[in-house]
């Protein structure tokens, strides 16, 4: 027997009409103790919205346009994990984009998707369509930003705390008996993202009394086998850097390879801490530490607000979130006997 929203407001002890604001991301006039209990009671019941009805009623579609940077990173799957279970307990499918750091293709994406009449789209920009964006803005068409902070546009944002997680893992490495890491970056200047990390890692070094030079931070182009030659190009001459910090998981593993084929033993000789947790971290050899960004809750949290905003009937502020960051220590960054 199909379940409808009158079975769902009846088991919560609330009105149809809650019921289908809760749907809609409209959570102003409800408690948060009813909007739970709507939602566990929705997904209980397996209840799934017509998205057809609603949009004919609406006039939506109740789809939302998701364009992520880069699909090959890991990262991003937890993150669509969340933004998808938000999306289908709201009643709304997901087209996913890929714009591989394109600015071109990105461009070209997010006109095909308002084309295509979704009702909102997530972005993690890239650097060079701040127009398009701030036209979108303008238009008050529902935008929200994820991972990436977009310079001088206020709109709805979700993003990690970049700067405290370069700390966490300078501090970490002043703890494990390292003074002298460097950081590992890849290039494009200008995505807020790397630049946070930056500053970051050179704020705690010098809060910490350790000395930035301009070998601190080695910048890498961005593209496949750059960081391994990066490592093999550094540490050929020498220096007297005994950690690395890494802040892209792609470029560990890269850097790892780089550090292998020069008998570079981890954390024996160089320790090291990468950017972002993966499902392989801990099997790596040896298990590598990270800084471990939300991930889910990203998701979970930029589809429920920009499906507050598609369904608000008043023009409101943009939300600024900001999630921490937390580190996950492992073998990889050494203990004091190793330094």
């Amino acid at each position: 027997m199909k379940v409808t929203i009158d079975d769902v407001a009846k088991m919560a002890g609330v009105s149809k009409t809650t019921v289908s604001r809760i749907l809609n991301g409209n959570y102003s006039q409800a408690t948060e103790e009813t909007k739970e209990r709507v939602l566990k009671i929705i997904r209980d019941l397996n209840y799934r919205p017509n998205p057809m009805a609603r949009g004919l009623k609406q006039m939506r579609t109740n789809i939302i346009g998701i364009v992520l940077s880069n699909l090959s990173n890991p990262f991003w799957s937890r993150v669509l994990e969340g933004v998808e279970d938000t999306c289908r307990l709201s009643g709304y499918s997901l087209m996913v984009c890929n714009s591989n750091e394109d600015s071109e293709r990105e461009a070209g994406l997010i006109e095909g998707l308002q084309m295509r009449q979704v009702d909102g789209i997530i972005v993690n920009p890239t650097v060079n369509n701040k127009e398009l964006y701030t036209e979108i803005v303008q238009k008050k068409y529902p935008l929200l930003v994820i991972n990436r902070r977009i310079s001088d546009l206020d709109v709805d944002d979700v993003v990690v705390d970049n700067m405290q997680g370069a700390r966490l893992a300078v501090e970490h490495f002043i703890q494990m008996g390292r003074r002298r890491p460097v950081c590992f970056v890849y290039e494009p200047e200008g995505i807020s993202t790397w630049q946070e990390r930056i500053l970051g890692f050179q704020e705690a070094m010098r809060d910490n009394g350790l000395e930035v030079t301009e070998q601190s931070v080695i910048r890498v182009e961005n593209a496949a086998g750059r960081a391994k030659k990066s490592a093999l190009d550094f540490f050929r001459q020498e220096p007297d850097a005994d950690a690395i910090f890494s802040t892209n998981n792609m470029m560990t593993l890269e850097i790892l390879e780089g550090l292998k084929e020069l008998g570079i033993e981890v954390p024996g000789r160089i320790a090291l801490i990468g950017y972002d947790e993966t499902v392989w971290a801990k099997h790596l050899n040896p298990p590598l530490t990270t800084i471990e960004q939300p991930a889910y809750e990203m998701g979970r949290i930029a589809a429920k607000n920009l499906i507050q905003r598609i369904g608000s009937k008043t023009v409101r502020k943009p939300k600024h979130v900001v999630l921490k960051p937390n580190l996950i220590a492992r073998s990889s960054s050494g203990n004091h006997s190793s330094s």
